[in-house]
């Protein structure tokens, strides 16, 4: 009987001269991280996703065009469960301007990222071999909206349906989410639907319900995560809730930034920049609207990604601004969290990814 192992990797803002991409075993049992290579010659690998079934990580990093300028690049790497150790297989420029986010599509054929400074996105097909191609379609959004960051169109992410028919790119600097149709036997995405939010929310991450008709965005901007009722077969997104991610009384600075489900679909949670937290919240499975639970101290500075372990017992933040990656233990019948007393030590982390290999 085939059995697996649990692997997190994490990656952070670093120069080309030193560490930027951790990978680690996870203990699925405690919630902690044993680091088992790193990779340099990366500058800012801050976000990734992973191919476990192909034994892939893509990243995200800072590349240069022929003249010199800062421009979105990603790298390709093989992982060796057995052995622990990450081999880069390549890197290719990806857009004009740097990039925030990465993603997989589900045929994992693809890979799709976002470029905040340069409001644009790309879709960049891979080699059997897994190396990144050079981009086979760019979309260049155009607007804006009413906050001082949003004077140009900023793409910050882009999520896959389950049924890999559409794509979700949530443009902070537009208020907007574009739903591209994925024609992946053409090596393009088709612009189908927009859905707006509030003027300055700042839609940032967002994710699917697995299971139920409902999706949900965190606003980076004024603080709140909409949820949507999505129709899987038009492609289509429809506001049903914005609730705020801070208590009442909080009076501070904030800025959200990641957004996961359980993997069961009962608990939406939220991080909280400024008053760093995880916003934790029910998902009502007939209306897909949430109620809050608690706000759960992220026990570092600037939360900028978080993940769930794949069994749902853990919750790993990545604060960035305290250089560490604290665990906190799961109740799957409430959601809350309560930290383990485990911390891992990295420079600036700001994403975590887990994925499950077979031993």
């Amino acid at each position: 009987m085939a059995t697996t192992q649990t692997f997190a990797f994490i990656g952070s803002y670093a120069d080309a001269g030193g560490p930027g991409l951790y990978a680690c075993s996870f203990d699925a049992a405690e919630g902690t991280l044993k680091l088992l290579d790193q990779a340099d010659g990366l500058r800012n690998p801050t976000f990734l996703d992973i191919d476990a079934e192909a034994g892939r990580l893509y990243a995200i990093m800072e590349g240069q065009d022929a003249e010199g300028r800062k421009c979105g690049a990603a790298a390709a790497f093989a992982f060796d469960s057995a052995a622990g150790k990450l081999r880069k297989l390549n890197e290719e420029i990806t857009l004009p301007a740097t990039t925030c986010h990465i993603t997989l599509d589900r045929s994992r054929k693809f890979v799709i990222t976002s470029s905040y400074h340069g409001g644009s996105i790309s879709l960049s097909p891979l080699a059997e071999d897994g190396r990144i191609e050079p981009a086979a379609d760019v979309h260049k959004h155009e607007g804006s909206s009413v906050a001082p960051a949003q004077t140009q169109a900023r793409a910050h992410s882009v999520i896959v349906d389950r049924a890999n028919r559409y794509a979700v790119a949530s443009d902070l600097g537009m208020d907007k989410l574009i739903v591209y149709k994925l024609d992946l036997a053409n090596r393009r995405m088709v612009p189908h639907s927009e859905t707006s939010v509030a003027p300055g929310s700042g839609p940032r991450h967002f994710v699917f319900h697995p299971t139920l008709p409902f999706a949900y965005g965190i606003n980076e901007l004024n603080s709140t995560i909409t949820a949507y009722a999505y129709d899987a077969e038009e492609g289509r997104l429809t506001v049903v809730q914005t609730i705020s991610t801070l208590p009442a009384d909080y009076q501070g600075d904030n800025a959200c930034a990641d957004i996961h489900l359980s993997p069961d679909g009962r608990f939406l949670y939220g991080s909280n920049r400024g008053h760093d937290s995880l916003a934790v919240y029910s998902v009502d499975p007939a209306t897909g609207r949430l109620e809050i639970v608690e706000y759960a101290p992220t026990l570092g500075g600037h939360p900028r990604n978080f993940g769930l372990s794949p069994d749902g017992r853990f919750v790993l933040v990545a604060n960035r601004d305290s250089d560490n990656v604290v665990t906190f233990r799961r109740d799957e019948r409430t959601g809350k969290l309560a930290p383990t007393g485990s911390e891992f030590k990295a420079s600036k982390p700001v994403c975590i990814r887990f994925a499950e290999f077979k031993a």
